[in-house]
């Protein structure tokens, strides 16, 4: 696996150092508001998840406490006035749509597995649930076909959880949309069944979204 990245400033390690106590949220976030990034990066390793947070464009992992994944105002639209996208809200309403089809100006956000060795789990099946979402508005993942058409994988809307399948060396990327702006805290459960033992092994993280108006 890669080197999980940390960030410290001088400061907090002289603070650090000197025995002095530090707020949690004294090091600073790394930002992450463009570019090819596995919002859920999944890993096994001495028998337990690893999820991260891997960019892609840079080669670095961070855990996902360490980031906030930032939708900017230019992912902003117009619910389109189309019964099939009624889980946005009503037509014409605003929504951040950070996408499925990679746009340079922002955040493209995947889920990958390709850390993920063939024959490690049952029928190399993984399942992501998304079991909680605080923010100010829903939260929808949901893809879209070669027409226009949607199918829905997670809507914070009509109840949680909601789970997205995926596989050992699977790379998924979907729509990410936000009814709001504002600060949006994702919990995500990653389970499996080892091929092995037979034993159900999972992890919890809690992502952070900054939605910009």
């Amino acid at each position: 696996m890669r080197t999980i990245n940390r960030v410290a400033l001088p400061a907090v390690a002289v603070l650090a150092l000197a025995g002095l106590s530090l707020p949690a949220d004294a090091a600073p976030k790394v930002t992450l508001d463009q570019g090819h990034v596995d919002v859920i990066g999944i890993a096994f390793e001495d028998g337990a998840f690893n999820l991260h947070i891997h960019d892609e464009e840079h080669g670095v992992e961070y855990a996902p406490s360490e980031v906030d994944l930032v939708a900017k105002p230019g992912s902003e639209i117009a619910v389109p006035d189309d019964p099939q996208y009624g889980f946005l809200g009503t037509p014409g309403s605003r929504a951040w749509v950070l996408p499925q089809v990679q746009d340079p100006d922002l955040l493209w956000p995947g889920i990958g597995a390709e850390e993920i060795e063939p024959g490690v789990f049952k029928d190399d099946a993984l399942k992501v649930d998304v079991i909680g979402v605080t923010g100010p508005a829903d939260l929808s993942v949901f893809t879209t076909d070669a027409f226009g058409s949607p199918t829905v994988l997670v809507d914070s809307g009509n109840g949680l959880p909601d789970r997205i399948t995926t596989g050992a060396g699977g790379h998924l990327h979907a729509n990410w949309a936000f009814e709001a702006a504002g600060t949006y805290k994702v919990k995500v459960k990653v389970c499996g069944t080892l091929a092995a033992t037979g034993k159900t092994v999972s992890a919890v993280a809690t992502y952070t979204f900054q939605v910009k108006q």
